[in-house]
Protein backbone atom coordinates (compact mmCIF):
# COMPACT_ATOMS: atom_id res chain seq x y z
CA UNK A 1 0.00 0.00 0.00
CA UNK A 2 2.75 2.30 0.88
CA UNK A 3 4.45 1.62 -2.75
CA UNK A 4 1.25 1.98 -4.54
CA UNK A 5 0.81 5.27 -2.37
CA UNK A 6 4.24 7.03 -3.93
CA UNK A 7 3.22 5.81 -7.08
CA UNK A 8 0.55 7.99 -7.39
CA UNK A 9 1.69 10.90 -5.55
CA UNK A 10 4.65 10.46 -7.97
CA UNK A 11 2.61 10.64 -10.99
CA UNK A 12 0.65 14.09 -9.92
CA UNK A 13 3.94 15.58 -8.49
CA UNK A 14 5.93 14.64 -11.80
CA UNK A 15 2.81 15.38 -14.56
CA UNK A 16 2.06 18.43 -12.01
CA UNK A 17 -2.35 17.34 -11.58
CA UNK A 18 -3.32 19.97 -10.04
CA UNK A 19 -5.60 22.72 -11.43
CA UNK A 20 -2.89 25.55 -11.09
CA UNK A 21 0.23 23.34 -12.09
CA UNK A 22 1.86 22.95 -9.13
CA UNK A 23 2.65 19.28 -7.40
CA UNK A 24 -0.05 20.24 -4.65
CA UNK A 25 -2.03 16.94 -5.96
CA UNK A 26 0.76 14.82 -4.41
CA UNK A 27 0.31 16.48 -0.81
CA UNK A 28 -3.47 15.85 -1.40
CA UNK A 29 -3.12 12.01 -2.26
CA UNK A 30 -0.89 11.45 0.57
CA UNK A 31 -3.31 13.07 3.11
CA UNK A 32 -6.12 11.40 1.61
CA UNK A 33 -4.40 8.14 2.20
CA UNK A 34 -3.38 9.02 5.86
CA UNK A 35 -6.68 9.72 6.58
CA UNK A 36 -8.16 6.78 4.82
CA UNK A 37 -6.31 4.47 7.10
CA UNK A 38 -7.17 6.21 10.33
CA UNK A 39 -10.88 6.71 9.35
CA UNK A 40 -10.87 2.76 8.49
CA UNK A 41 -9.44 2.12 11.81
CA UNK A 42 -11.44 3.53 13.71
CA UNK A 43 -14.75 2.04 11.81
CA UNK A 44 -13.08 -1.60 12.01
CA UNK A 45 -13.18 -0.90 15.44
CA UNK A 46 -16.67 0.94 16.30
CA UNK A 47 -18.76 -0.67 13.53
CA UNK A 48 -19.23 -3.94 15.05
CA UNK A 49 -20.53 -2.56 18.31
CA UNK A 50 -22.87 0.49 16.05
CA UNK A 51 -25.03 -1.96 13.82
CA UNK A 52 -26.18 -3.76 17.28
CA UNK A 53 -27.96 -0.40 18.89
CA UNK A 54 -30.31 1.58 17.04
CA UNK A 55 -29.25 5.18 18.30
CA UNK A 56 -25.90 4.75 17.29
CA UNK A 57 -26.85 3.17 14.13
CA UNK A 58 -28.95 6.40 13.54
CA UNK A 59 -26.18 8.72 14.90
CA UNK A 60 -23.87 6.54 12.47
CA UNK A 61 -25.66 7.11 9.31
CA UNK A 62 -26.06 10.76 9.82
CA UNK A 63 -22.42 11.38 10.56
CA UNK A 64 -21.74 9.95 6.89
CA UNK A 65 -24.81 12.25 5.40
CA UNK A 66 -23.07 15.39 7.40
CA UNK A 67 -19.69 14.63 6.53
CA UNK A 68 -21.00 13.81 2.38
CA UNK A 69 -22.49 17.33 2.44
CA UNK A 70 -19.51 19.04 3.74
CA UNK A 71 -16.99 17.29 1.57
CA UNK A 72 -19.18 18.08 -1.66
CA UNK A 73 -19.99 21.51 -0.53
CA UNK A 74 -15.98 22.56 -0.32
CA UNK A 75 -15.46 20.55 -3.35
CA UNK A 76 -18.32 22.90 -5.24
CA UNK A 77 -18.27 25.91 -3.34
CA UNK A 78 -16.51 27.72 -0.74
CA UNK A 79 -19.19 30.44 -0.28
CA UNK A 80 -21.79 30.35 2.55
CA UNK A 81 -23.78 28.76 -0.22
CA UNK A 82 -22.07 25.58 0.44
CA UNK A 83 -24.63 24.32 2.91
CA UNK A 84 -27.30 23.78 0.20
CA UNK A 85 -25.19 20.72 -1.04
CA UNK A 86 -26.78 18.84 1.78
CA UNK A 87 -29.96 18.64 -0.28
CA UNK A 88 -28.74 16.69 -3.60
CA UNK A 89 -26.98 14.25 -1.21
CA UNK A 90 -30.18 14.16 1.29
CA UNK A 91 -33.12 14.09 -1.17
CA UNK A 92 -32.68 10.86 -3.00
CA UNK A 93 -31.01 8.81 -0.34
CA UNK A 94 -32.90 8.97 2.24
CA UNK A 95 -36.58 7.87 0.27
CA UNK A 96 -34.43 5.45 -1.59
CA UNK A 97 -32.92 3.31 1.70
CA UNK A 98 -36.41 3.72 3.16
CA UNK A 99 -37.96 2.34 0.23
CA UNK A 100 -35.20 -0.76 0.03
CA UNK A 101 -36.55 -1.49 3.67
CA UNK A 102 -39.72 -0.87 3.29
CA UNK A 103 -40.21 -3.79 -0.04
CA UNK A 104 -37.75 -6.38 1.64
CA UNK A 105 -35.22 -6.13 -0.57
CA UNK A 106 -32.73 -4.78 2.60
CA UNK A 107 -32.75 -5.96 5.27
CA UNK A 108 -33.58 -3.35 8.00
CA UNK A 109 -30.22 -4.77 10.36
CA UNK A 110 -26.98 -2.15 11.02
CA UNK A 111 -24.71 -4.75 9.33
CA UNK A 112 -27.02 -4.85 5.92
CA UNK A 113 -27.91 -0.96 5.94
CA UNK A 114 -24.69 0.91 6.71
CA UNK A 115 -22.59 -0.30 3.51
CA UNK A 116 -25.87 0.22 1.06
CA UNK A 117 -26.77 3.62 2.44
CA UNK A 118 -22.51 4.40 2.47
CA UNK A 119 -22.85 3.46 -1.25
CA UNK A 120 -25.75 5.76 -2.20
CA UNK A 121 -24.02 8.54 0.08
CA UNK A 122 -21.02 8.02 -1.79
CA UNK A 123 -22.47 7.78 -5.20
CA UNK A 124 -24.39 10.98 -4.14
CA UNK A 125 -21.67 13.06 -3.20
CA UNK A 126 -19.56 12.13 -6.25
CA UNK A 127 -22.53 13.23 -8.37
CA UNK A 128 -22.92 16.38 -7.01
CA UNK A 129 -19.77 17.42 -7.00
CA UNK A 130 -19.25 16.25 -10.56
CA UNK A 131 -22.02 18.41 -11.36
CA UNK A 132 -22.07 21.22 -9.53
CA UNK A 133 -18.36 22.22 -10.81
CA UNK A 134 -19.18 20.93 -14.41
CA UNK A 135 -22.57 23.57 -13.57
CA UNK A 136 -20.55 26.49 -12.27
CA UNK A 137 -17.34 26.15 -14.68
CA UNK A 138 -19.59 26.65 -17.70
CA UNK A 139 -21.65 29.16 -16.44
CA UNK A 140 -18.22 31.37 -15.50
CA UNK A 141 -16.80 30.69 -18.60
CA UNK A 142 -20.18 31.58 -20.80
CA UNK A 143 -21.10 34.49 -19.10
CA UNK A 144 -22.14 36.47 -21.98
CA UNK A 145 -24.10 33.36 -23.27
CA UNK A 146 -26.18 33.59 -20.22
CA UNK A 147 -26.30 37.11 -20.25
CA UNK A 148 -27.46 36.56 -23.92
CA UNK A 149 -29.89 34.70 -22.51
CA UNK A 150 -31.42 37.49 -20.12
CA UNK A 151 -31.49 40.03 -23.23
CA UNK A 152 -33.68 37.77 -24.75
CA UNK A 153 -36.36 37.86 -22.30
CA UNK A 154 -35.49 34.47 -20.47
CA UNK A 155 -35.73 34.47 -16.32
CA UNK A 156 -32.74 34.51 -14.58
CA UNK A 157 -33.14 30.75 -13.66
CA UNK A 158 -34.27 29.18 -17.22
CA UNK A 159 -31.03 31.62 -18.94
CA UNK A 160 -28.87 29.54 -16.20
CA UNK A 161 -30.03 26.27 -16.92
CA UNK A 162 -29.92 26.90 -20.83
CA UNK A 163 -26.22 26.83 -20.17
CA UNK A 164 -25.27 24.59 -16.67
CA UNK A 165 -27.70 21.19 -17.41
CA UNK A 166 -25.96 20.05 -20.65
CA UNK A 167 -22.43 20.57 -18.68
CA UNK A 168 -24.12 18.76 -15.58
CA UNK A 169 -25.06 16.07 -17.04
CA UNK A 170 -21.74 14.85 -17.64
CA UNK A 171 -21.61 13.74 -14.00
CA UNK A 172 -24.04 10.75 -15.09
CA UNK A 173 -21.27 9.48 -17.49
CA UNK A 174 -19.05 7.32 -14.10
CA UNK A 175 -22.44 5.40 -12.91
CA UNK A 176 -23.69 5.07 -16.63
CA UNK A 177 -20.18 3.49 -17.78
CA UNK A 178 -19.89 1.69 -14.19
CA UNK A 179 -23.57 -0.32 -15.28
CA UNK A 180 -22.97 -1.02 -18.80
CA UNK A 181 -19.40 -2.73 -17.94
CA UNK A 182 -20.48 -4.55 -14.63
CA UNK A 183 -19.28 -8.11 -14.95
CA UNK A 184 -17.36 -7.39 -18.09
CA UNK A 185 -14.87 -4.76 -16.77
CA UNK A 186 -15.04 -4.62 -13.28
CA UNK A 187 -16.55 -6.45 -10.52
CA UNK A 188 -18.29 -3.96 -7.86
CA UNK A 189 -17.30 -4.35 -3.85
CA UNK A 190 -20.84 -5.48 -3.37
CA UNK A 191 -20.53 -8.72 -5.62
CA UNK A 192 -17.38 -9.32 -4.82
CA UNK A 193 -18.06 -9.16 -0.68
CA UNK A 194 -20.86 -11.32 -0.89
CA UNK A 195 -18.50 -14.07 -3.09
CA UNK A 196 -16.03 -13.83 -0.45
CA UNK A 197 -18.65 -14.27 2.34
CA UNK A 198 -19.85 -17.96 0.88
CA UNK A 199 -23.21 -15.92 -0.57
CA UNK A 200 -24.12 -17.69 -4.19
CA UNK A 201 -22.37 -15.98 -7.54
CA UNK A 202 -26.83 -15.71 -8.31
CA UNK A 203 -27.57 -14.02 -5.25
CA UNK A 204 -24.06 -11.71 -5.21
CA UNK A 205 -25.06 -10.84 -8.48
CA UNK A 206 -28.73 -10.15 -7.70
CA UNK A 207 -27.68 -7.97 -5.04
CA UNK A 208 -25.21 -6.26 -6.81
CA UNK A 209 -28.06 -5.29 -9.19
CA UNK A 210 -30.27 -3.64 -7.03
CA UNK A 211 -27.25 -1.44 -5.39
CA UNK A 212 -26.48 -0.19 -9.13
CA UNK A 213 -29.65 0.16 -10.01
CA UNK A 214 -30.57 2.20 -7.11
CA UNK A 215 -27.26 4.12 -7.66
CA UNK A 216 -28.12 5.24 -10.90
CA UNK A 217 -31.77 6.85 -9.53
CA UNK A 218 -29.56 8.12 -6.78
CA UNK A 219 -27.00 10.17 -9.20
CA UNK A 220 -29.87 11.10 -11.30
CA UNK A 221 -31.90 12.53 -8.89
CA UNK A 222 -28.48 14.18 -7.14
CA UNK A 223 -27.49 15.93 -10.46
CA UNK A 224 -30.87 17.13 -11.03
CA UNK A 225 -31.24 18.47 -7.86
CA UNK A 226 -28.08 20.06 -7.86
CA UNK A 227 -28.51 21.99 -11.24
CA UNK A 228 -31.76 23.17 -10.32
CA UNK A 229 -30.50 24.87 -6.85
CA UNK A 230 -27.62 25.98 -9.27
CA UNK A 231 -30.09 27.51 -11.74
CA UNK A 232 -32.05 28.96 -8.56
CA UNK A 233 -28.89 30.56 -7.14
CA UNK A 234 -28.70 28.81 -4.67
CA UNK A 235 -25.40 27.21 -4.87
CA UNK A 236 -23.03 29.38 -5.93
CA UNK A 237 -19.04 30.43 -5.87
CA UNK A 238 -17.67 33.28 -3.91
CA UNK A 239 -17.87 36.32 -6.15
CA UNK A 240 -20.58 34.98 -8.73
CA UNK A 241 -22.96 38.26 -8.50
CA UNK A 242 -26.55 36.36 -9.05
CA UNK A 243 -28.12 39.83 -7.88
CA UNK A 244 -26.98 41.25 -11.27
CA UNK A 245 -28.06 38.68 -12.89
CA UNK A 246 -31.16 38.44 -11.22
CA UNK A 247 -31.36 42.16 -12.07
CA UNK A 248 -30.67 41.84 -15.83
CA UNK A 249 -33.56 38.89 -15.96
CA UNK A 250 -36.06 41.63 -14.70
Amino acid sequence: MVVLLLLAMTAAAVFRLAPDGSRRRARDIAVAGVRAALQLAGVSVVIGWVVHHGAALVGFLLLMFAVAARTAGRRVTRDRSWVWAAVPIGAPVAPVVGSLVACGLLPPRGIAVVPVTGILIGGALTATVLAGRRALDELTARRGEVEACLALGLLPRDARLEIARPAASDALLPGLDQTRTVGLVTLPGAFVGMLLGGASPVMAGAVQLFVLVALMAVQACAVAVTVELIGRGRLRRQGQDTSEWAGAGT
